[in-house]
């Protein structure tokens, strides 16, 4: 197979489709955002050193050294692009689950996908722009597809950032209400979400199958990165174990939802950048749970009781 034919391959997914995405994870935030308290950011200021090295490590460190692997694997201009853009968006919404199955601290876990949801919102198109303009090919593709960080923060805002606030505002004025509604509406806006995501990858079924191989062995080396940096942040910055599992989580489970809007909004479905990110999207869940189980077999020190 000629690998360079990924660069040429376009997904298929037409722009009522990517409202309908956009939708869909709009719908996925707001679900989550309903169980978020106000508490959660302000467990930040009380405790900020965990919370503040995940961040920094999510958003400065990942992309810079994600930038240093693409300089030395040097792979296709998109599959690179569609790795900084990995790197760029905020922790997963499944981390938190992930986390409680790691024996992680839960609290920040929850603590950094609030922040960092909030973060995305100016970091997300600041880390595209900037790390992307770095390397030659991935800049030769932002150059012809005219990217502007400030069209990036606008689309980013509406899916995360007014859901956010919709549903905290919901959460804190009608509690009774979010506690009715929230658990229904979190199972409701996955199987849309999932719906939306199985209906696209059956569009471009035969062009996933024909290019996921490209990526496969990238995507592990990339999510082990993650991961790996997200622990040894914590553990060089001296945090006690459950909060290193935390944030290596954190770290390790990127918004790869929010990632396939992007490609899809931005980028017409660039095929290295589009099975990239699909492929991560998956992965990440998989490196996650292998993860959990690692930790699981080094028992927590006793001065650390789950």
């Amino acid at each position: 197979m000629d690998f360079a034919t990924i660069d040429q391959v376009r997904l298929n997914f037409n722009p009522t489709g990517i409202a309908i995405l956009n939708a869909a994870i709009g719908l996925l935030m707001l679900g989550v955002a309903i169980e978020l308290k106000v508490e959660d950011f302000k467990r930040i200021v009380k405790s900020p050193k965990a919370p503040l090295i995940g961040l920094a490590a999510q958003f400065f460190l990942l992309p810079a050294f994600t930038f240093l692997l693409i300089t030395l694997v040097k792979p296709h201009p998109s599959i690179a692009l569609g790795m900084m853009l990995v790197a760029a968006c905020p922790g997963g919404n499944v981390s938190n689950i992930i986390t409680h199955l790691a024996n992680g601290n839960c609290a920040v876990s929850i603590s950094m996908t609030a922040v960092s949801t909030l973060a995305a919102i100016i970091m997300t198109p600041f880390n595209i722009s900037f790390w992307g303009s770095m390397n030659p090919g991935t800049a030769s593709i932002l150059k012809q597809v005219s990217l502007n960080p400030a069209d990036v923060f606008t689309t980013v805002f509406l899916i995360l950032g007014i859901p956010l606030i919709v549903g905290m505002s919901i959460g804190h004025y009608m509690p009774n209400l979010a506690q009715k509604v929230k658990k229904p509406f979190k199972i409701f806006s996955l199987v849309f979400f999932l719906t939306i995501v199985c209906a696209a990858l059956a569009a471009n079924w035969q062009n996933f199958l024909n290019y996921v191989g490209i990526v496969m062995l990238l995507v592990l080396i990339h999510n082990a990165l993650a991961l790996n940096i997200g622990y040894w942040s914590g553990r060089i910055a001296g945090l006690d174990e459950r909060d290193c599992r935390a944030v290596c989580i954190e770290v390790g489970i990127q918004n790869s939802a929010l990632g396939l809007v992007l490609v899809f909004g931005f980028f017409g479905g660039l095929g290295g950048m589009a099975i990239l990110v699909g492929w991560w999207g998956i992965w990440h869940i998989i490196g996650g749970l292998i993860t959990s189980v690692i930790f699981n077999l080094k028992k927590l020190p006793e001065h650390e009781p789950f």
